[in-house]
């Protein structure tokens, strides 16, 4: 029952957070200048056309009534129209939104797989050269701009030594010869699903440079993290008890301590999670990726309001269930944390 109470109250507070991201996009929508009907329509168009849109749209009605009908809308997934390409924004979701979470949970897996076993290993190693040099190269990953390192990528492998592309999720001609048959949005389970492995394989190439750019600043924080934490356990007594009792060290490191080390870093990588989706716009930028970022680069730059706000909106709702979902495994892993306590405490 504590589990249920946990998940009812943070769900609620979900939905307070997700009116007040409602709200204050309102409310600089109709704040910013200009008037949206004719932002839709261009700048030579007449005012009666204008004057159409905006009773089409609800401008002219109250604003109490205009905030409803947002809240209704948003709620159902009706972000309405593009002023850039006149599309429904939901259906640009559906193919941008998939491009970049691809992008995001290929970058957090490769930080996992890389960053925990490093850090374990330069806790067991503490003092010494390597971990002396797993400490320089995780500051270098923290302070390099991300910007800086795609460009160097870039160059290193696509025009020096030509192994893998400049950009793209996938080739021109594989696009053309072997097209992916959309299920999920994600390329390469798409590809893997329907036999597709010519494009499988392509579209793993493409998503080589811009997966490794965007895990530099997550893998160093989770060796960090590890490290830390690992240090932390180890001198914990039931650990020395381990050792006095014959345990190998690979035992102690990777099945004792490791599974109370991991547990502060589940709270980071929740973060990050979120953090990328948002900073995936220079990495997507670079590589011509058509993902989130871009489309909302894109918007930015030819002030198309509704997708901005229909992007903070997206992207609040994946924080939110992000970090929801983190807590519940933070939790079932640390038996000293008691749902529905934690925000009592």
């Amino acid at each position: 029952m504590g589990g249920v109470r946990y998940i009812l109250r943070r769900v609620s507070l979900a939905v307070f957070v997700i009116l007040g991201v409602l709200l204050i996009t309102f409310a600089v929508s109709r704040i910013i200048p200009g008037d949206p009907a004719r932002l839709y329509l261009g700048a030579r168009a007449s005012q009666q056309a204008v004057e159409q849109i905006r009773n089409e749209l609800g401008l002219n009605d109250p604003l109490p009534k205009q905030f409803l009908r947002y809240v209704v809308d948003s709620t159902q997934g009706n972000f309405g129209h593009s002023f850039r390409t006149k599309r429904l924004i939901l259906e640009d979701l559906k193919t941008r939104l998939p491009a970049t979470m691809e992008l995001v949970v290929l970058a957090l897996v490769f930080s996992v797989i890389v960053g925990v076993p490093i850090g374990v290993l330069a806790a067991a190693h503490y003092g010494g050269i390597l971990d002396r040099f797993v400490r320089v190269i995780s500051v270098l990953g923290v302070s390099m701009p991300a910007f800086w390192l795609a460009l160097l990528l870039q160059l290193m492998f696509f025009l020096w030594l030509d192994l893998l592309p400049l950009g793209g999720r996938l080739g021109q001609t594989i696009s053309i010869l072997h097209p992916i048959k959309t299920i999920t949005g994600f390329y390469l389970i798409d590809a893997a699903i329907t036999g597709n492995w010519i494009a499988w394989r392509n579209a793993a190439w493409h998503a080589i440079l811009p997966t490794a750019v965007l895990a530099t600043f997550p893998i160093s924080l989770v060796i960090r993290m590890i490290r830390a934490s690992m240090l932390e356990v180890l001198s914990e007594t039931y650990v020395t008890a381990a050792r006095a009792a014959g345990l190998s060290e690979s035992k102690i490191l990777f099945k004792l301590t490791l599974k109370n080390a991991v547990v502060p870093t589940l709270t980071i990588l929740g973060l990050i999670f979120a953090f990328s989706i948002t900073g995936a716009v220079l990495i997507e930028t670079i590589f011509k990726w058509p993902g989130l970022g871009s489309y909302m680069l894109e918007a930015i730059l030819n002030d198309d309001v509704p997708v901005l706000f229909a992007v903070t909106l997206v992207v609040t709702l994946i924080y939110i269930a992000v970090n929801l979902v983190v807590d519940l495994i933070q939790a079932s892993l640390d038996p000293r944390i008691r749902l529905g306590q934690r925000e009592d405490s």
